[in-house]
């Protein structure tokens, strides 16, 4: 939900409309301006088309609200309050994919970014430009890709035991002993749920810190270094694994390590679908080509007439120029000037920057 503070600045959330009262747009009741309602302004989303035309959105309400709670507390039209709202909410998710790389210790840059969920691919183009990611993936079920892959991964527990000591105090056969009550469980667990024993894995782990430390860090161990206590190797993993994250380790102060928990997943491997691979059509998207319909550029900030398509009619090998928009029953991505989509055999896209176009190629065809 857009709203704004005591201090005139535009936010957005973390109130949601959730899909009942809903957005504005939705006209079943919800009078506050949500991200969907500035979609649907912006032109990103089609009112006859929003899940397949299941759903007909309400133009007029979403104008409406974002009017009354945005544009008019801020003295602006309703244009840019709209694309005030896509704009921060950009920045928001881009924030949240920063705390979960960067303080791991890992460069977003580095990576593609994986695009999930009905919205995602709306906002994708801006959140790694923000970013600065190259190469995007959005699998050709983003909406439900949560689901799917729950249904498609393997059967996983964790199990955890505290065990606080010094790492050169551990008693070595409890230890052991620790770890063999929790593989008992796990293993029973998974015959439950009738997963055969050559189809189960074990993994281990610690979490630990240096004495005195708040914060513990996991480190992976193997079987036989529980087996044999082998605190050297332990200790010798430790320590780079904390210097990767925090930018320096404590090993030639021979300061102490602290275990607080130990740790076993366990995993049943499960049978996985095969998925349906397509031969390539060539480049050309005119196949699904829809309309061409009045869409936000955020960069230029002004509307410009893009070319809108059939994501069900696209095929491996066709390439979307942006500025575009790609629609599904389930989605909507949104492709600005800066970024091509290729599909791939799978019916994925892979969204890229212009400049990596011939990489890419290389990569997929």
């Amino acid at each position: 939900i857009g709203w704004v503070d005591e201090g005139g600045l535009l936010r957005m959330g973390p109130q949601s409309a959730g899909s009942k009262p809903g957005p504005a747009c939705y006209d079943l009741g919800g009078e506050r301006p949500t991200c969907t309602d500035a979609d649907l302004i912006l032109g990103y989303l089609d009112k006859d088309f929003f899940a397949g035309g299941k759903i007909p959105l309400d133009y007029d309400k979403a104008v409406e609200a974002v009017k009354k709670h945005i544009a008019d507390k801020m003295k602006m039209d309703v244009v840019e309050a709209a694309a005030g709202m896509y704009r921060v909410i950009n920045v928001n998710m881009a924030t949240g994919v920063r705390e979960v790389s960067v303080k791991r210790g890992e460069d977003p840059r580095e990576f593609p970014l994986v695009v999930a969920g009905g919205a995602g691919p709306v906002h994708a183009c801006m959140i790694a430009l923000e970013l600065e990611i190259p190469v995007m993936i959005i699998p050709k079920e983003s909406s439900i890709f949560c689901a799917a892959g729950m249904l498609m991964s393997d059967l996983k527990h964790n199990f955890v035991r505290t065990y606080p000591t010094l790492l050169d105090k551990i008693d070595k056969n409890k230890f052991i002993s620790i770890f063999a009550e929790m593989e008992r469980e796990a293993l029973a667990l998974l015959r439950e749920e009738h997963i055969p024993e050559e189809s189960i894995q074990f993994a281990y782990s610690l979490d630990m810190r240096y004495l005195k430390q708040y914060h513990e860090l996991n480190v992976v161990i193997t079987k036989e270094e529980i087996e044999k206590v082998d605190i050297n190797s332990i200790a010798t993993k430790f320590h780079p694994e904390h210097s990767r994250l925090y930018g320096y380790s404590l090993e030639e102060q021979a300061t102490p390590i602290e275990l607080i928990n130990v740790r076993v997943l366990s995993i049943g491997k499960t049978v996985k679908p095969k998925f349906i691979q397509e031969e390539y059509k060539g480049e050309d998207p005119s196949g699904a080509f829809k309309k061409r319909r009045k869409v936000w550029l955020p960069l230029k900030n002004e509307f410009a007439e893009v070319p809108v398509y059939d994501g069900a009619r696209l095929r491996f090998g066709n390439k979307v120029e942006g500025p575009a928009i790609i629609e599904q029953v389930n989605t909507t991505t949104f492709v600005t000037p800066e970024y091509s989509v290729l599909c791939d055999k799978y019916g994925s896209y892979t969204m890229y920057l212009n400049a990596n176009e011939e990489e890419i190629k290389r990569k997929l065809l």
